[in-house]
């Protein structure tokens, strides 16, 4: 199939909608697809809006469309609803072709962290309804989000799993991070949205350690000094240094999936997380990390799992299985024609 993808996320940002759709195109390249990626690279871009570290693309008038004719795709995937998103989006629907769309962040609540007033979150769904509401195929991470979002009016929802490379993310050759144990790790972007405050403040015995860069890190560094920034780690490095704690703190309420977690558990470290959407759908209780909403309980109880038993779960999570579900996902640009009554 010649598959195009349309996203406002993509390198140097560093998150799991980019790594997702990464893996995903390379898997798909080695089942022999032809794919393209529209991306910011080559336009023009300016600061996000409350989020001045991500930069928003601005292609020039015309540029996707002439992109998409082209390159001819049998199937699009609209993987962001920004001005990329937007003007693929616009492109199909002026000529009558279908497309897919992904829901991989909740952005009304990250818009509401960083701005609280009355209606933010309201407002931010109702454009994301009206976003994906000619789409013919929603994909999202978990059936949680699928539910919830089904609550909320959205249709044509499918799910669509992640994956881990378990050649990168072992066990294997783990940092000695040389610090007091239990070590406490926490790896992804560091900004308010997040829930780090949960965590950091956590009075506990061993050493907290946070990897990734931010928004938010010079205050967080300012009001809990105890805590380790390691800053960005990537690939073999960013294992590493997973591999070296003993329990993955994921104090996020908002992800919809995390995708680090997978990482923590295919490197066979225990992950501790609250109940909710994300985690509910990728951390088995003592068998993968624990779920509680005390952070604390839950990170007691993920220290006693086993760690061979984390990296056995996450197995069960490939790029190739991802890639496979897709593609199921997937619908054709063009309507099959209707049948003649006769």
């Amino acid at each position: 199939m010649r598959i195009l993808i349309a996203t406002d996320a993509w390198y140097p940002q560093v998150n799991g909608v980019v790594r997702t759709l990464e893996e995903t195109a390379k898997a798909l390249r080695a089942l022999d697809h032809q794919l393209l990626l529209l991306t910011p690279e080559g336009h023009a871009t300016i600061p996000l809006p409350l989020y001045s570290e991500i930069r928003l693309a601005i292609p020039a008038p015309g540029d996707i469309g002439r992109a998409i004719e082209a390159f001819a795709p049998d199937a699009i995937y609209i993987a962001t609803e920004g001005l990329i998103g937007l003007a693929a989006r616009r492109w199909c629907l002026r000529r009558g072709l279908q497309f897919a769309t992904g829901f991989h962040t909740r952005f009304p609540e990250f818009a509401a962290a960083r701005l609280p007033l009355p209606g933010v979150v309201t407002l931010g769904y109702e454009f994301l309804k009206w976003f994906h509401g000619p789409s013919s195929a929603i994909l999202v991470p978990t059936a949680f989000v699928a539910k919830d979002l089904a609550a909320s009016g959205f249709t044509n929802l499918k799910v669509w799993t992640r994956g881990v490379d378990h050649t990168v993310f072992t066990p294997d050759d783990a940092l000695d991070l040389a610090l007091p144990r239990p070590v406490m790790l926490y790896a992804g972007r560091v900004s308010v949205e997040k829930g780090l405050d949960d965590f950091l403040k956590l009075p506990c015995n061993g050493s907290k350690v946070v990897v990734g860069d931010g928004p938010d890190r010079h205050e967080l560094s300012q009001r809990y000094p105890a805590v380790r920034f390691f800053g960005y780690r990537f690939g073999r490095d960013l294992a590493r240094h997973i591999a070296g704690s003993d329990v993955f703190v994921f104090p996020s309420r908002v992800d919809t999936f995390g995708l680090v977690m997978l990482e923590a558990m295919a490197c066979g470290v225990p992950v501790a997380a609250y109940p909710v959407q994300g985690p509910v759908d990728v951390v088995v209780e003592g068998v993968s990390g624990a779920l509680d909403h005390d952070l604390s309980a839950a990170i007691a109880r993920a220290l006693a799992v086993p760690r061979a038993s984390c990296r056995a779960y996450a197995l069960n999570f490939t790029w190739a299985r991802t890639a496979a579900m897709f593609l199921d996902s997937l619908v054709p640009v063009e309507r099959p024609p209707r049948a003649q009554a006769g």
